[in-house]
């Protein structure tokens, strides 16, 4: 098992600054590489706490590659919903580039509503515009003289540039949660799983949806996922609890205030039940989720317990994506917390 950070920031400008927020989570990034941890990854979110201090990932992805030598850069995920297919690939490839090919490309259909109403786009439209969209990139990547007639974005005869420093492209992932035909459909294409098992849904029986879908295919092994956790350790499993507990909470409330509309009215026949969830997702206890394994907090003996033990449970996935600065943890506090699983949990486990 690999192990990298993840960055997600929920937080309101009267209670970080954008600037601290950037500094303090670079400052992870440039300590976490020689530590062990193998991936850097963010989200793109827009004008909402929850998430809208990233409303585009390629921009800190780009300044991580200059903190970094090794790690790679994910996107976790890019939304071809909001983007242009001409402008996502061409800077794909610009950070290709810029990091030395280590970009890798998660995608996403996003699932805020506000987000579906400023961008004025129906959410029913959702599952057309993001496999479309990851189509027409995935082309302009590969080829060159790109002509392509879609049911949002047309092209002829365009070569995108830079081209991408990997070939034929970058690595892509597929962002799932909850809904079964997501994880059939990312196995079927032959693409990398990444998902978050804090939504509550059964991650053993979807993963295995994943993987089976991937060999019904005929792809070569037995594909890879990645899962997003918060992680919080110290030498005290008690005190790990405590320091973490409030900044949990408020993550989980702010997801809450984010998609609550869902429960009020905003439906979709692309996302069957977001109002149950979006429910659902508020009610989980803080203890609830350290007990289930979905939360890594703890001291290092009781969260490398904690890891294997969700690991068997789920059938084994490859990446931990783990959140570090979650909400306003104190900076000193997430360092710390990061320097001990590196030093405590990670040789158990990788």
């Amino acid at each position: 098992m690999k192990f990298g950070v993840q960055f997600f920031p929920d937080v309101k400008p009267q209670e970080k600054s954008a600037a601290d927020y950037f500094r303090e989570s670079l400052a992870i990034v440039e300590a976490a590489e020689p530590l062990g941890y193998t991936h850097v990854r963010t989200v793109e979110h827009h004008l909402h706490f929850y998430g809208g201090y990233s409303p585009n990932p390629v921009v800190f992805l780009a300044a991580a590659s200059q903190r970094t030598k090794q790690a790679r850069l994910i996107t976790g995920a890019i939304i071809p919903a909001w983007n242009h297919p001409l402008k996502m690939a061409g800077e794909i490839a610009m950070l290709d580039g810029i990091s030395g090919g280590r970009l890798e490309v998660g995608f996403a259909r996003a699932f805020l509503p506000h987000e579906f109403t400023a961008f004025g786009i129906s959410p029913d439209d959702s599952i057309a515009r993001f496999r479309e969209g990851m189509e027409q990139v995935d082309l302009l990547l590969r080829e060159e003289n790109v002509t392509h007639h879609g049911r949002f974005y047309s092209f002829d005869n365009v070569t995108v540039l830079p081209r991408p420093t990997q070939r034929p492209r970058p690595k892509f992932f597929v962002a799932a949660t909850t809904t079964p035909e997501s994880f059939q459909w990312a196995g079927k294409m032959g693409y990398s799983l990444m998902s978050n098992p804090a939504a509550g849904q059964t991650m053993r029986e979807l993963i295995g949806i994943y993987r089976q879908a991937w060999r019904e295919a005929g792809h070569a092994g037995n594909g890879e996922v990645m899962l997003a956790f918060h992680m919080f350790v110290d030498r005290d499993g008690a005190r790990a609890r405590q320091i973490a507990k409030p900044h949990v909470e408020a993550y989980f409330e702010g997801i809450y205030d984010a998609t609550r509309k869902w429960s009020e009215g905003f439906s979709s026949k692309d996302y069957r039940g977001y109002g149950e969830k979006s429910q659902r997702m508020r009610t989980q206890s803080f203890e609830s989720m350290v007990e289930s394994g979905n939360l890594f907090i703890g001291s290092p003996a009781e969260v490398r317990d904690t890891i294997a033990r969700f690991n068997e449970n789920v059938g084994g996935f490859e990446h931990a994506s783990l959140q570090i600065n979650f909400h306003t943890l104190p900076a000193a506090d997430a360092m710390r917390s990061l320097e001990l699983f590196a030093k405590d949990v990670i040789p158990a486990l990788a």
